[in-house]
């Protein structure tokens, strides 16, 4: 590390050769900070309007001119929007605890990394979580951890593919609460992990235990992806081929068929062209080509949350039964299992070489 500190008292201490009057400064540490996209404080319509404000006035995830896209946000879409949009958090809160379980799970996946990252450096690593969007914000974790001594900080989207509406502005809100830092620590942003081979092998993991719980085998296997308008695709973003070769690598860890695997998209909104198939539509598809039992998993979700929660499990489920199919069964995300946080671990690790170990 690099600050040269004479320890005081456990975990605080004096600059070496500081005049007496210098004040105190935490001994020196690396943190890591588990980003997420972000929950409402409660489902109420003013927590509701406040979350889906920030998320839909930020301009990775809607990338229209202000003069056209804010009066529409403002005097329509959040005067009707926060209400439903409540209701589907309701259906999903985790009322135990009083939060989103977005919230729980990413907290639970902390928790678990801390566990890992402490086992082998000791005092030496901070891990925290934020938002991108509500609460913890980033820059209010960001500011803990520099307070707390982490003059280099790992910064860890949980966007297993690169997307601009996600792995992006999650990390340009970190750059922005360093803009606000007179003493900036060092920074490093993880990369994309889609194709890391513990990752893929979790995901083949999840899958297989799912297959082996039900009583009759699904014939097809969807993965859905959230959606981004097409336009994207064409402008250089890479989710698309990202979420298309995360599709393959886990096929192919599974031993399945090409055809019994497909790659969908969810959460479609606005006028213009995005990227396909729906996930709503191409599901009551299959189920009129006679797939009767399918399976659906989200791989670029590290959290269950309202899109898979409430949109796959209702939405989707509904689409695909109404259709004709008869079976639906939803594999859930990779959350806190032992094999996901071991994945996460690996690529934190490797983010880590230099400054620890």
């Amino acid at each position: 590390m690099t600050t040269d500190v004479a320890m005081d008292q456990p975990g605080e201490g004096r600059l070496v050769n500081a005049p007496s009057d210098h004040p105190p400064i935490p001994r020196a540490k690396v943190g890591v900070v588990l980003a997420n996209l972000g929950t409402p404080d409660n489902t109420d319509y003013w927590s509701m309007r406040r979350y889906l404000n920030e998320f839909l006035s930020d301009k990775r995830v809607v990338d229209y001119a202000n003069w056209k896209w804010q009066p529409l946000l403002q005097l329509i879409i959040l005067t009707k929007r926060p209400f439903s949009s409540g209701e589907a958090y309701k259906s999903i809160w985790n009322t135990e605890k009083d939060e989103s379980p977005l919230l729980t799970i990413t907290r639970a996946q902390t928790e678990k990394m801390t566990e890992r990252l402490k086992a082998l450096y000791g005092d030496d690593v901070e891990v925290d979580f934020c938002m991108r969007y509500g609460n913890p914000s980033t820059e209010s974790v960001l500011t803990r951890m520099k307070e707390k001594g982490c003059e280099r900080i790992v910064f860890f989207p949980l966007y297993p593919q690169y997307g601009s509406p996600t792995t992006a502005t999650a990390n340009d809100q970190a750059f922005r609460t360093l803009m606000k830092m007179k003493w900036q620590p060092y920074i490093r942003t993880v990369p994309a992990y889609y194709e890391h081979p513990a990752y893929t092998q979790a995901l083949a993991n999840s899958v297989q235990e799912a297959y082996d719980s039900l009583d009759g085998r699904p014939s097809k296997l969807v993965a859905s992806y959230h959606g981004v308008p097409e336009r994207y695709l064409l402008e250089g973003d890479p989710y698309h081929c990202q979420c298309q070769k995360t599709t393959r690598l886990l096929r192919e860890k599974l031993g399945f068929s090409k055809e019994e695997v497909d790659t969908a998209f969810q959460s479609q909104f606005g006028p213009e062209k995005w990227v396909g198939p729906q996930t709503v539509n191409h599901v009551a598809e299959l189920a009129k080509q006679g797939h009767k039992h399918i399976a659906v998993l989200s791989p670029a979700f590290s959290s269950d949350c309202v899109e898979t929660l409430e949109e796959i499990q209702e939405e989707i489920h509904d689409s695909f039964m109404e259709a004709g199919g008869e079976t639906f069964t939803y594999i859930p995300c990779l959350n806190d299992r032992d094999d996901h946080i071991e994945a996460l671990t690996q690529v934190v690790n490797n983010e880590l070489r230099g400054w620890l170990g």
